[in-house]
């Protein structure tokens, strides 16, 4: 199978994770709230897929306070970098009519 589809991360391919991955890409970290205000999904749609990213080890949860209101950030890891620029770059491949490379 030499289709660059074929090599197309499963993971990252859901249109909602795919969502949260390109925003954390574009920074070090995104509060939830806003994350989920800008993909504009609701608070449980964003939890499910952010727990599918983290078992995958592509998103670091941090959890903390702001005064005496609980807070979640989220960032890419590492891996989950490495991740989103493979399948940005085999979606190029795709677009493009390029070969496999």
């Amino acid at each position: 199978m030499s289709h660059p589809r074929h090599a197309l991360d499963e993971i990252i391919h859901a249109p909602v994770r795919l969502s949260i991955m390109a925003m954390l890409a574009a920074a070090e970290t995104a509060e939830f709230g806003f994350l989920r205000d800008t993909i504009e999904v609701s608070d449980s749609l964003l939890s499910k897929h952010i727990q599918t990213l983290e078992k995958a080890g592509y998103v670091r949860v941090t959890k903390g306070f702001v005064g005496k209101r609980p807070r979640t950030w989220l960032a890419l890891t590492d891996e989950g970098r490495d991740a989103f620029q493979s399948y940005t770059s085999i979606l190029r491949q795709i677009t493009e009519g390029t070969p496999r490379g």
